[in-house]
């Protein structure tokens, strides 16, 4: 029997009179390709939620055509063009909005601070994409680990000072006819920290991280404040929420702090 034959039981009159704000797939996985900001393309594995709005009176949507979309070509995009990918849905669901969420390790080589050995660090992005109005907006997440010490326990102790490793997430938006790329804030989150991290470190490069954390105590209050103050100043971001977490060393809870910002 040909499909064209089989009842499309999804486009059925639906009496209930209940629009549905999103409906789609949620939790796949699919290979992608991610093209950096400077023009390099990386493999890795994205975890996708796909999803339009659905009419009052319309039973249900094709569920299909999120894989479709999917499995046609490469999946090839960068954080600037990722809006046709979200166009792409809302013009097959045939849907007045579209949104797609989309998780994925992104990975970025480094060289070791003293040997110069060269490693690949791995940060966790998600891709907020929304078409709603004729009007599509992307924002950008990151997670960055990093390293901070603390001052207060640097001011006290003989030797020494308890350091941790901290996660500061940056959720932002590019600003109307610009361009924000992950390793902008990656490298904004990185500066600011007591010291970045390495996947690889020799003794040498070991000894360099220990000491320059150790020059650069940092409070969780002040990791927020020195990277909002570059947040505030760069007119590529018209919004941001920057968050941090300290996991602490020498107490049973992590410290935190939260400053979010509607630039424009």
């Amino acid at each position: 029997m040909k499909s064209c034959d089989l009842p499309d039981t999804q486009n059925n009159l639906d009496t209930r009179q209940i629009v549905i704000d999103r409906v789609g797939i949620k939790d796949i996985s699919h290979p992608i390709t991610y093209i950096d900001r400077d023009g390099n393309k990386s493999a890795t594995v994205g975890n996708f939620t796909m999803t339009v709005s659905l009419p009052e009176n319309v039973k249900g949507t094709h569920m299909s055509r999120f894989i479709e979309i999917l499995n046609e070509g490469s999946c090839e995009f960068s954080s600037s063009n990722f809006g046709k990918m979200i166009e792409k849905v809302r013009d097959r669901l045939e849907s007045k909005t579209a949104h797609i969420i989309l998780d994925f390790p992104f990975f970025r080589k480094k060289k070791a601070p003293s040997s110069g050995v060269e490693s690949l660090m791995d940060y966790q992005v998600t891709l907020y994409g929304s078409l709603d109005n004729n009007i599509t907006e992307v924002m950008i997440k990151v997670v960055v680990p990093v390293t901070s010490l603390c001052p207060c326990s640097k001011s006290i102790s003989k030797y020494g000072a308890h350091n941790q490793r901290s996660h500061i997430t940056i959720k932002a938006k590019a600003a109307a006819g610009k361009t924000l790329y992950i390793e902008d804030l990656i490298d904004l989150a990185e500066k600011k920290a007591s010291c970045e991290l390495y996947a690889i470190l020799k003794r040498e490069d070991e000894k360099v991280v220990t000491e320059r954390a150790y020059d650069n105590p940092a409070f969780v209050e002040d990791l927020v404040r020195d990277i909002a103050v570059d947040l505030n100043a760069n007119e590529n971001i018209s919004y941001y929420r920057l968050e941090s977490e300290n996991f602490e060393s020498i107490h049973n809870h992590s410290a935190y702090a939260l400053i979010e910002n509607q630039k424009c």
